[in-house]
């Protein structure tokens, strides 16, 4: 080490440290420092000592400059240490602007965005299904990465299916093509590695170490900690069918204005939709369902929502306040209703300013201060996120408590799908219809298994039991299952008991 500067520090050829450079506003902003020569661009990397000076770079970040330490540490393939050198420059340099970062899409990202998209059996317009896929692989992937290298890459349209909602309504589901679907998770492995430093902690959706879970846990410590007396409960409508592909662009120029990344962008935003044999251009929106699709609306939100709730509103309160977010959904809290007015004023005008708008019938502003210590009966108002329901209520000591329970439609929807597979199945095999009950039990438990609703999970469990009775005594008009019957059924094939399962939630 000399001064403040690591030994493993890049340096030009003269020795001096190299640093990247500002540009005029509008442009690129930094360049990027890539080490590495540039024909190495253009192929996959193997293990080289690019991967050492990289590690031994993030090494000497976090004050393990040893190289004995990093000489008995087993090696590291190049795309993954290329990754964290990425995440280490964001984390570093929060304004830089980085320039090139396609050549990472080699095939070792490739394979390792096989593996973690989803392999079901819902395919694209291509009709091509992952186990088809792969059954040739290597060539396959071969194929697609000179077809990127060549600029030869076409995206195809974006398969349009429709799925129910609550209420009879319907959703829109994009299916692409596998391939997009292979490059659309490279491409998203890359921006993860930009963004993730960007992105806020109570941003929770689509995000390494992040999940619902968390989201439901930081609600009732913010409630609590911040004395929080008013709830603004908010949908944005339409988000993935709504965002302005310029809008869009522009925000991701600010971190990211490599040519290469944006063109592929820009390729899976214009591909088209097919619907029933029918080609169409919508000219805005990313496909729902796309593999693409959240980490680019979570960026839009970061600038819409995020970065604004924390830069331009919170300075601005009387009292304290709180933002927590979920994809489209979120929550804000305030300690005085003075501001939750102001806030309410400019809201809708900030996203109408970026093309998109507030649910009118899922937004709104909740009375939810604590009740005092004497009073009786029920609490304040309550609000629903993430499938729970938030209340105030009194615990066993008597002192009013913030608890969580499931929404009562959520509730009641799995139990009809319940009844409704079960009459479906009641013919297959008892162990078959053991297996795949036990899965959804286990599913449903180990998301709704938060402290204080274990009584809701066991009117699941019992509805589970009553649905499977009920629709095994119809195999056959001789086949009536009484209780005493199905209790030997039930001992053999036991269905999983509720639990608590987030205890500290």
């Amino acid at each position: 080490m000399v001064g403040n500067r690591c030994a493993f520090s890049p340096t030009d050829r003269m020795g001096n440290l190299v640093r990247g450079t500002h540009l005029r506003e509008g442009e690129a902003g930094y360049n990027v420092l890539l080490v590495g020569t540039m024909e190495d661009t253009q192929r996959s990397q193997p293990i080289s000592t690019e991967n050492q000076e990289i590690a031994k770079q993030a090494a000497c970040e976090t004050g393990q400059s040893s190289v004995s330490s990093w000489e008995n540490r087993p090696l590291v393939l190049a795309g993954e240490s290329s990754l964290e050198w990425i995440r280490m420059l964001a984390r570093k340099e929060p304004e830089m602007v980085f320039t090139s970062l396609a050549h990472r899409i080699d095939l070792d990202l490739l394979k390792q965005s096989f593996r973690k998209i989803r392999k079901n059996d819902s395919t694209g317009v291509d009709k091509v299904t992952a186990r088809e896929y792969g059954l040739n692989l290597e060539e396959n992937l071969y194929n697609l990465h000179q077809r990127l290298l060549r600029g030869q890459y076409v995206a195809a349209p974006v398969r349009r299916v429709w799925i129910d909602k609550e209420g009879g309504k319907k959703r829109p589901i994009g299916i692409t093509a596998l391939e997009d679907k292979i490059v659309q998770k490279a491409v998203t492995i890359i921006l993860d590695a930009v963004y993730d430093a960007d992105f806020y902690d109570f941003s929770h959706a689509f995000r390494e170490d992040h999940g619902q879970h968390g989201a439901i846990s930081e609600i009732r410590e913010s409630c609590v900690r911040l004395n929080v007396g008013w709830i603004v409960s908010a949908d944005i409508s339409g988000l993935f069918d709504n965002i302005e592909h310029n809008h869009l662009r522009s925000m991701i120029k600010r971190r990211v204005n490599d040519g290469g990344i944006l063109r592929l962008i820009g390729k899976w935003l214009n591909a088209g939709v097919m619907e029933e044999g029918n080609l169409s251009y919508p000219g805005k929106g990313t496909p729902q369902g796309g593999v693409i699709s959240p980490v680019l609306s979570n960026i839009f939100l970061h600038y819409v929502l995020d970065d604004w709730f924390v830069k331009e509103v919170k300075p601005r309160m009387k009292g304290r306040c709180f933002i927590i977010r979920y994809a489209d959904d979120f929550i804000l809290g305030f300690e005085l209703e003075s501001d939750v007015q102001r806030v309410m004023d400019v809201l809708p005008k900030r996203f109408n300013r970026y093309g998109l708008s507030l649910h009118p019938e899922k937004t709104k502003v909740i009375p939810f201060r604590k009740p005092a210590f004497n009073k009786k009966g029920k609490g304040p108002g309550t609000f629903d996120f993430l499938g729970f329901t938030f209340y105030w209520s009194k615990s066993r000591k008597g002192y009013w408590v913030l608890k969580k329970k499931t929404i009562g439609k959520r509730r009641s929807r799995f139990m009809k799908e319940l009844w409704q597979w079960c009459r479906r199945h009641r013919h297959d095999k008892i162990e078959d219809q053991h297996e795949r009950l036990t899965s959804k039990l286990r599913g449903y438990f180990n998301y709704f298994g938060v402290r204080g609703n274990y009584k809701a999970l066991k009117v699941v469990y019992r509805h589970a039991e009553r649905a499977w009775k009920f629709w095994l005594s119809r195999r056959s008009h001789k086949g009536r299952v009484n209780w005493k019957m199905f209790a030997s059924v039930r001992a053999t094939f036991p269905l999983p008991k509720p639990r608590i399962v987030h205890n500290n939630i």
